[in-house]
């Protein structure tokens, strides 16, 4: 166990494992913080927490193990009521199994502002009652949920008042999700792919994720999502997109987009997939900055799917990810570009996997020099004033690409 303390300004120092117990440390010391590594007994968290000094815990972290519900629940309850400030919780597996079969029942933290759960192999319950009157923030990470009581329900203003974060990943048993908040700023939904619908009534909003959500293979029904965020600065939608489905009330706030990847070439079968990204970008006349990550297969082939972009909100800055396992990206570029000629920042961080040479190199007449008018077409670029390039390995397609790219500009 750490233990420290921040009354005194001085950053906190961690007594050795054979310093005190953890019953007899908290006893003896003022403990604002309590910091369990992963080999602490659960009685021994239990004992820490029950001592008269453990009442104002400002921050409690855990980190176990294979942990069971029962060993989490000896000291949780406990924590519940001592909590004044952060929980962070987070439960690792040596290898993957199937969840616990009785859930772990998780307390209200009327007290606590923070609380992080990553509990991998442990099952969840929600309390069915009690306000969590000081909650800011809330991350919920690998949890299978269990009934009768539904998360839509705790993290909406009528439980969560003050709730500002609110992160969900990998969460399963979360078919519906909706939300009504007066106080959330941030919303992060990410891999949940059995989510079918999503309800956002969040008037303070400023930033929604929504990334690998509506992909089970069982839904069978169209996913639906309605939000209602008109604050919303930042939204980040990597997920399927279909207008009739998809509904949004009026963002005039909106100053960032970051849509689903964009394949570059490939079968007609991945068309379809382009096209929820490029619907995505036809709702928007106007964005500040957008963020476009274009995915070159390891083989090139078949057809160059960028012509399908033929219409572009209007932007001001520009960032493209490139993953293009060192096939020549200088066509995809020059297409957006061309439909983005008043931008006056452009960024392109190219990328590559990290085992590159397990992948078969581009070789000479590949069709990723295709369709190749990028090499001769000119193309103005008034605005452009700051160029940002990240990760270039210096091939020959990079260095011809970069002076087409000066080329273009005129106020560089």
């Amino acid at each position: 166990m750490t233990t420290s303390s921040s009354s005194s300004g001085t950053p906190p120092s961690p007594l050795g494992p054979a310093s005190l117990p953890a019953a007899g440390a908290a006893r003896r010391c003022v403990l604002p913080e309590l910091h369990f590594p992963a080999a602490t007994d659960p009685d021994g968290i239990r004992a820490a927490l029950a001592t008269h000094d453990a009442r104002a815990l400002s921050h409690l972290s855990v980190d176990a193990i294979e942990a069971t519900p029962d060993s989490v629940a000896a000291w949780l309850p406990i924590a519940a009521r001592h909590l004044s400030g952060v929980l962070d919780f987070r439960n690792r597996r040596r290898m993957d199994g199937s969840s616990a079969a009785s859930p772990l029942k998780l307390p209200c933290f009327q007290n606590a502002t923070e609380v992080v759960l990553d509990l991998h192999s442990i099952g969840l319950t929600l309390p069915p009652s009690g306000i969590f009157t000081r909650l800011t923030d809330l991350e919920l990470y690998d949890i299978q949920l269990h009934g009768p009581c539904s998360l839509s329900d705790v993290v909406s203003s009528p439980r969560c008042p003050s709730l500002r974060l609110l992160s969900i990943y990998n969460v399963k048993g979360l078919d519906k999700f909706t939300i009504h908040s007066d106080s959330l700023l941030e919303l992060d939904l990410y891999d949940l792919p059995s989510l079918q619908q999503l309800n956002v009534v969040a008037p303070a909003l400023q930033e929604l994720a929504v990334q690998h959500c509506f992909t089970s293979a069982l839904n069978e029904s169209q996913p639906v999502a309605n939000i209602s965020a008109p604050q919303l600065v930042t939204l980040h939608w990597s997920s399927a997109y279909v207008p009739s489905s998809v509904l949004c009330s009026e963002m005039p706030h909106l100053q960032e987009l970051t849509t689903e990847y964009l394949i570059v070439y490939g079968q007609d079968i991945f068309s379809a997939h382009n096209r929820n990204c490029l619907m995505l970008l036809q709702h928007f006349d106007r964005i500040s900055r957008l963020i476009l990550i274009l995915v070159y297969p390891v083989k090139c082939n078949n057809r160059f799917f960028m012509e399908e972009m033929t219409k572009f909100p209007n932007i001001t800055s520009l960032t493209l990810a490139v993953v293009a396992y060192e096939h020549s990206f200088g066509a995809s570029l020059f297409h957006v570009l061309r439909m983005s000629s008043g931008i006056r920042e452009l960024e392109v961080k190219v990328a590559m996997p990290i085992k590159l040479e397990a992948y078969p190199p581009c070789q000479s007449g590949c069709i990723c020099a295709e369709p190749s008018n990028w090499e001769t077409e000119e193309l103005v670029l008034p605005y452009l004033k700051k160029v940002a390039i990240v990760g270039l390995r210096g091939t020959e397609h990079e260095l011809a690409l970069v002076k087409r790219l000066f080329n273009w500009t005129t106020m560089l």
